[in-house]
C-alpha cells in the first residue's frame, strides 16, 4: 500500500539516502531475508535490507501457521530436506517458544493399501503421477522414518496409530467411515509475523548503526552507482552501492533480477489460499488439534483450530506473481468439500467465514511438475559479475525457494555464500540461539505467573496479552508504554502507548501493518469500522498524519481488507 499524500522522508531513509553505500544489500523482507540480515548483522557486516511493502508482508504472512519436518516430501525422494526441517523444527521449539509450540496433529486414513504402488513410482520417477490416496501402510513408513529423524533433538513425542473404534472415541465427529488414525508432533507458529519482526529486531540490534532495515522500500533499477532504491512513501529515488546484493524476494525473485537487468527464470511458485472461520462446532470436532490429511486429488489439507477460530488450507495452484492473489470462490468450494470429507455433520457456510489469505510459495520452475509435487528445499544462485560497475561487476546472488520451518538454516548457509564471496569469516553460529522474545523464557505455569508478576507489575490483565504478543520482550515494552502516553483503545488488547512502540519499534508505516501483522485483529474477525478509525486516530499524532492523512489509512486499509481478505466493514455507529 502506498501513501496518497506527500509526507517528509524518514530519518532512516535519509541515513541511507546521504551514505549511499553498505558492505551487503537485501532485496526482500520476507523471513528468508530476513534471518539473512540478522545473520549477516551477528557477523559484524553492514547490511542494508529493503522491503518494497511491509516486513513479512508477502508469502511469508500467507503461511499455514506450521513448523513442520515435510512428511509428504519423503515421497518425493527429499530425505536431505526432511531431516534438516525436523530438525529445525525441534530448535525452534527450543530458541523461540513464545512463538513456536508443539502442534499434535491427527491423519484420518480411509484405506489400508492405497497408494502403495504410485509413491514408489513418484519417488523412482519424480513424477507426479494420478493422484492418489495413501493408505495406513504408507503412512506408517513415512511416520517411523520421521520418527527416526526427530530422536536426535528428542522434543516431541513419537508417532501413534489407531483402529476406527479409538479413533472416533477420540474424534467423535470423523467420518464413521475411517478406519484408522495417526497422531504425531509437528510445531505451530501462532505469530508469523511477529516472529519475523523478533528476528529482525535481533539483527538490528546485533550491529546498531551497520544492519538497516527499510520497509516501503523498493528496488527499480541499477545504475553506475549501485542499485537504485524508491521511496515508495515519497517517491525519492537514490542509488546505493554494494560490495555484494542478495536477492530474497521470494517468488519474484525473477522480477527483481529483471529490473536490475538480469534475465532470470528461476521461480515457478504456486498459489495457496487459507480461510479461516468462526464455527465452535468445528473447533469442538478438531479436539484441540490439527487435521491433517490428503484429499482424493492428492492435495493437502489441514483443519487448523487457531486464535479461537478454525483455519482450513491450502490450495496449490500455479500462479503469475506479477499478478495479485486472492481466495476465489471455487477455493471456497473446495474447502467445505474438504471439511465435509472430514466432519460429514459439521455444517460450515460462508457466513462463518471472517478472513481469508493467499499468498505464492517461492518454489522453483517445474515445468511439467505437479504443483503438489514440487520441491520446497532451496538453492542459492551466484552471478559474480551480474552488476556492471567499474570495478568489474558486483556479485548477485539469488535465493530460490525456501520455506518458513528452514528459515534460520537457510539464512546461515546464504549469509556463509555472502560471507565467501566478501573474504570474511564466520564468527557467530545461529543455531541455538535463542530469537527475541523466547530469551529466558518461562517454561511451567507457574514460572509463567512469577515472570508476569515480577517483570510486568502493575500490567494487570494486559499482562496476558503482552506476553503472548512478545514473549519476554514484552519486559522492554511495558517499560517504554509506561515511559509514554498510554490510554487503552479497547482492540486487540491495544493501548496509545503500545502503538508508540510499534511505531519506534517496530517500523510501523501503515494503519493496515497494525491491523494485519503486528496484532490479530484481522485475522480473528474484530477488524471493525470503529477498531480502524480508533487505531488511525492514535497513529495520527505518532507519525504526523494530518486529517486528510488519517482518513486516506482507513479508507486503504478498509479496500485491502475487503478485496484481498474478504472483510466487509459495516459502517461506524452501526
Amino acid at each position: 500500500m502506498t501513501d496518497p499524500l506527500p509526507q517528509a522522508e524518514r530519518a532512516d531513509v535519509t541515513t541511507v539516502r546521504e551514505s549511499a553505500r553498505t558492505t551487503v544489500l537485501i532485496i526482500g523482507g520476507g523471513i528468508n531475508g530476513i534471518s539473512t540480515f540478522r545473520d549477516l548483522a551477528l557477523q559484524g557486516v553492514d547490511v542494508l535490507l529493503v522491503e518494497r511493502g511491509d516486513f513479512a508482508s508477502g508469502a511469508s504472512s500467507a503461511s499455514s501457521h506450521m513448523i513442520h519436518g515435510g512428511i509428504r516430501y519423503l515421497e518425493n525422494g527429499e530425505f536431505r530436506l526432511v531431516k534438516e526441517s525436523v530438525q529445525e523444527r525441534n530448535g525452534l521449539l527450543k530458541i523461540a517458544p513464545h512463538y513456536v509450540k508443539p502442534l499434535r496433529t491427527t491423519i484420518p486414513i480411509y484405506s489400508t493399501f492405497s497408494g502403495i504402488l504410485a509413491a514408489p513410482l513418484r519417488f523412482l520417477t519424480h513424477r507426479s503421477g494420478k493422484p492418489t490416496e495413501r493408505g495406513a501402510f504408507l503412512i506408517k513408513i513415512g511416520l517411523t522414518i520421521y520418527d527416526t529423524f526427530s530422536r536426535a533433538g528428542g522434543t516431541v513425542p513419537r508417532h501413534r496409530f489407531l483402529g476406527r473404534k479409538r479413533s472416533l472415541q477420540e474424534l467423535p465427529h470423523l467420518d464413521p467411515r475411517v478406519k484408522y488414525t495417526a497422531t504425531y508432533f509437528d510445531a505451530s507458529m501462532h505469530d508469523p509475523e511477529r516472529l519475523a519482526l523478533d528476528v529482525l529486531q535481533d539483527g538490528l540490534e546485533a550491529h546498531p548503526g551497520g544492519a538497516i532495515a527499510l520497509n516501503y522500500v523498493e528496488a527499480v533499477g541499477h545504475d553506475s552507482r549501485g542499485v537504485v532504491l524508491r521511496d515508495l512513501e515519497t517517491g525519492t529515488e537514490f542509488s546505493v552501492a554494494a560490495d555484494v546484493v542478495v536477492n530474497a524476494s521470494g517468488p519474484w525473485t525473477d522480477l527483481t533480477n529483471d529490473a536490475l537487468g538480469t534475465e532470470t527464470r528461476f521461480m515457478g511458485g504456486t498459489k495457496g489460499s487459507h480461510i479461516v472461520l468462526d464455527n465452535p462446532e468445528l473447533s469442538e470436532a478438531t479436539g484441540g488439534r490439527e487435521i491433517f490429511f490428503e484429499h482424493s486429488d492428492g492435495r493437502i489439507v489441514l483443519i487448523y483450530p487457531l486464535k479461537g477460530r478454525v483455519m482450513v488450507g491450502t490450495t496449490d495452484i500455479d500462479a503469475d506473481p506479477s499478478q495479485p492473489v486472492v481466495c476465489t470462490d471455487e477455493e471456497i468450494d473446495y474447502f467445505f468439500d474438504l471439511v465435509h470429507h472430514v466432519f460429514p455433520k459439521v455444517t460450515v457456510d460462508r457466513s462463518q467465514i471472517v478472513y481469508h489469505f493467499s499468498g505464492i510459495r517461492p518454489l522453483p520452475r517445474h515445468e511439467d511438475t505437479a504443483p503438489g509435487f514440487v520441491s520446497r528445499d532451496y538453492r542459492v544462485e551466484v552471478d559474480r559479475k551480474a552488476l556492471a560497475a567499474s570495478d568489474g561487476g558486483t556479485p548477485l546472488v539469488s535465493l530460490v525457494g525456501g520455506k518458513w520451518t528452514t528459515f534460520r538454516a537457510l539464512g546461515e548457509s546464504l549469509s556463509s555464500t555472502v560471507l565467501g564471496l566478501l573474504g570474511r569469516p564466520r564468527r557467530v553460529r545461529t543455531a541455538g540461539r535463542t530469537i527475541g522474545g523466547g530469551r529466558d523464557f518461562p517454561r511451567g505455569e507457574s514460572d509463567r505467573a512469577a515472570w508476569l508478576t515480577t517483570r510486568l507489575p502493575g500490567a494487570g490483565e494486559r499482562a496476558t496479552v503482552l506476553f503472548e504478543r512478545y514473549g519476554t520482550r514484552a519486559a522492554d515494552v511495558w517499560a517504554f508504554i509506561g515511559e509514554h502516553d498510554d490510554r487503552a483503545l479497547g482492540h486487540g488488547g491495544l493501548s496509545t502507548g503500545e502503538l508508540a512502540w510499534m511505531v519506534e519499534r517496530e517500523h510501523v508505516v501503515h494503519l493496515a501493518d497494525v491491523i494485519l501483522r503486528r496484532t490479530s485483529i484481522a485475522f480473528t474477525g474484530d477488524a471493525s469500522s470503529k477498531a480502524l478509525d480508533d487505531i488511525a486516530s492514535a497513529l495520527a499524532p505518532l507519525l504526523g498524519w494530518d486529517d486528510r492523512r488519517r482518513d486516506a489509512e482507513i479508507a486503504e486499509t478498509a479496500t485491502l481488507l475487503r478485496e484481498q481478505h474478504g472483510v466487509e466493514l459495516t459502517p461506524a455507529g452501526t
